[in-house]
């Protein structure tokens, strides 16, 4: 649930109750916010009526939670001691912990700085859809459909379109709300361009110098989704952004244990709720970044073909061109 819910989060909010301190749960949320990327971490150090509001108490949790996410990959990590049944440092700052200076659940949640995580420099726009309106008024009319992935379409722009690589410029930018100028992420929008380029679902526009490397062979993280376990050698289908491809398990280089950070080179495959690091051999080329560089493009999910059902989601580590 934490793996599909967070996929997209800005920020991660962990709850730790202060009769209990760090537990397992804990780290495992906290774990996976890492591994998902997500730049934002907050703490909410929970019950703390239950403890007397008692500063040692949340010094201590917090100690313990920042000495074991030293070793993960979080930038920003904020505490904050609460008590969710009385309201205190949720909405506003509590008067029974006159010890804390900083701020409240709430007032955190709606000043952190999200704008400069995002990726505004690789352009990554997946096509969708090819839109030719059937009418006289637009005979003409051929626009590439999609959302932003990443970075920032302008007019006049000189993109390429992968996997061809031909180059060409946005002519227009047409949105819901009418004619843009410029188009970035989130915003679905049809880019229509000057030279008639053969493209369709599943391409990608991307800037000349800054493009998505076709590849059919990659290393990712994986979360087990299934009853049904990941072993080397398993089909499946994998979609990344707007692309569809057939996938086979390679191998299995290793379980990874969220609570003891240990990698266990010894399993043999993925029960539910497991993540390990997995090689994938793909039936055809998949236009993609490191997950590191770009949650869009670096991301996918794996389907069981005979029941439709997503049984895992991976984020890449790297991959062989084509």
């Amino acid at each position: 649930n934490m793996v599909t819910g967070a996929s997209t989060a800005d920020l991660a909010l962990v709850l730790v109750d202060a009769r209990n301190g760090v537990v397992e749960q804990s780290r495992r949320h906290a774990f996976i916010a890492s591994l998902l990327r997500i730049p934002h971490l907050v703490v909410g150090i929970n019950k703390m009526d239950l403890v007397d509001w008692d500063e040692d108490v949340y010094e201590s949790i917090a100690a313990d939670f920042s000495q074991w996410a030293a070793r993960l990959d979080i930038t920003d990590i904020t505490f904050i001691p609460m008590s969710a049944l009385h309201g205190d440092n949720v909405v506003n700052r509590s008067e029974n912990m006159p010890w804390y200076a900083g701020p409240s659940l709430l007032y955190h949640l709606e000043h952190v700085h999200v704008a400069s995580d995002r990726n505004l420099i690789d352009c990554r726009f997946p096509i969708q859809w090819v839109v030719r309106p059937m009418t006289d008024e637009h005979h003409d009319y051929r626009g590439y459909a999609g959302q932003v992935a990443s970075g920032v379409f302008k007019v006049g722009d000189e993109v390429s379109v992968q996997p061809s690589g031909k180059t060409t410029r946005i002519a227009a930018i047409d949105s819901y709300d009418g004619p843009l100028e410029e188009a970035f992420p989130p915003l679905s929008v049809t880019i229509r361009l000057e030279d008639d380029v053969d493209a369709s679902r599943g391409d990608m526009i991307c800037r000349v110098q800054n493009h998505a490397s076709p590849t059919r062979e990659m290393e990712a993280m994986v979360c087990w989704m299934s009853d049904r376990p990941l072993k080397p050698g398993g089909r499946y289908r994998i979609k990344h952004t707007t692309r569809t491809a057939f996938a086979k398990v390679d191998h299995l280089r290793y379980r990874f244990n969220v609570n003891t950070m240990h990698r266990d080179e010894e399993a043999v495959g993925l029960d539910l709720n497991e993540i390990g690091r997995v090689g994938l051999r793909l039936s055809a080329p998949l236009l993609a970044d490191e997950y590191r560089r770009n949650r869009a493009t670096g991301s996918f999910i794996l389907i069981e073909e005979s029941t439709n059902d997503t049984v895992g989601a991976g984020m890449i580590l790297g991959g062989s061109e084509d």
